[in-house]
Parts: C-alpha cells; structure tokens; sequence
C-alpha cells in the first residue's frame, strides 16, 4: 500500500536524518517496494512539505549536486560548532589558489596551474584533493607527457554547499583570497554529519603551503571568460 503525503514525510525526514549524505529522487524512490512506491511527483510534494516545515526551525532542507540533505541552518552554525574542540576549517593560500583554478578553469593540468601561480603545486595538495574526491582525473593532455586534466567532482560541490557550479561566486566577486576563504568556511559552517569529523591533514598542506608563502603573496587568479568544464553535471539539475 502507498503511503499517503503525511506518512512519506515522516519516513523521508528519517532517511534524510540517519543517512549522513544527500539522496537523489531515485534514491528515495529505490527505498520503497515496487507495489508501494510513490511516484516522483509525490516525493517531490512531500520534500517541499519538509522544507516548508523546516521554516524557522533549527535545521533545513538543503538541495545540493547529489540531492536533499538535512542540516543545520546556516546562522546557527557558530553555536552548532562549539560542540566540537577543533576551531573552524581554514585553507591554505596554495590550498585556495589551487581548488580556485582547478574549478574556474576546468579542465586543468598541473603545468597550467603553476603556470599561473608562478609556483610549484605541493604533491600533498593534489593528493588530498584527490583522496577527499573535490577533483578527479577527467582525461589527458595530448602534449609530451600526456599531463593529467583536472576537474571537480560532485562531493566538492556536496562538501561546498552548492547545487551546481553556477553557485561559485563570481571571480569578480572575489576582491582576494580571504573573501574566498570567507565563502567557503560559510558552506562548510553549515553542519552535516560527516562535516563532524576533524581534517587532520590540513596542517600537512599548510606546511607544504608556508614554503611557497612570499612568492604566493601577490598572486592573482585569472578567469578564462567563464568557462568550466561541467561536463559531470547536468547543466541545471531539478530535484
């Protein structure tokens, strides 16, 4: 038997509580029995219930690139944070200029990206890229030594908050990398469960960062007209 709007409420708001992750549609659908399942336009009528529920609560419904997740909303995030001992994430100026670069200009090589820092890419910030999964290897340059190209994933815009690449603030609007600092500690400020777990190896990246730190100090990123490479995403995703 299908349940009615009230109860897949209930049950949607349980999933997307005990998961930890964003679910798509089809992943919520996939959790019911083919003889009960509701239709996708139900789904969608009982997600919006939720969200219009959450209004003024302590918690929101977020859409992001993988789906619907539950958090805690965004101007609560400073007392959420005071649960935890480890103070709020900070990036690294080579960790920012690297991550900018990669989702500004993707697809990227390593080359293009010390190109236009002027300086050498640490090992460590590309492998923890690479470990957390925000960058991926999407193909090869077909120059001597065929380079690997780098673009951002689906868990860099989950992690970051954002539904698509679109949300990235505008180079315009970012007047340095502090301001960019500033946007990314507010979407990483918006609390998930797996945002809970402390990121130890930052302080590797800083170190491998504090080298490069006077030749970093008047580096600029520049746009190459707006392109990304989003070929990973739909090019506007509707839940």
């Amino acid at each position: 038997m299908m349940p009615d709007l009230q109860q897949l409420k209930r049950i949607i708001e349980a999933v997307l509580m005990a998961v930890g992750r964003p679910l798509s549609l089809q992943h919520i659908a996939e959790l019911f029995d083919a003889e009960e399942r509701p239709t996708t336009g139900d789904i969608q009528d009982a997600l919006n219930a939720i969200g219009q529920d959450c209004e003024g609560r302590g918690y929101e419904l977020k859409v992001v690139a993988s789906g619907y997740r539950l958090q805690v909303s965004e101007d609560l995030a400073p007392w959420v944070g005071r649960l935890w001992e480890e103070k709020p994430q900070r990036y690294s100026r080579a960790m920012l200029e690297t991550l900018a670069l990669i989702a500004y200009r993707q697809p990227i090589t390593r080359g293009d990206i010390e190109d236009i820092r002027g300086v050498a890419v640490s090992s460590q910030i590309i492998k923890t890229m690479l470990e957390r999964e925000w960058v991926r290897v999407v193909g090869h340059k077909d120059v001597p030594g065929r380079p690997a190209m780098y673009a951002t994933t689906r868990k860099f815009l989950d992690y970051f908050n954002l539904r698509n690449l679109d949300e990235l603030p505008s180079l315009a609007e970012i007047t340095d990398l502090d301001t960019l600092n500033g946007e990314l500690e507010l979407h990483t400020g918006e609390f998930t469960a797996e945002d809970t777990v402390a990121e130890a190896d930052q302080t590797q990246i800083d170190a491998d960062a504090d080298v490069a730190t006077d030749a970093d100090a008047d580096t600029e990123i520049e746009s190459n007209g707006g392109d990304v490479y989003d070929q990973d995403y739909p090019p506007e995703t509707h839940f």
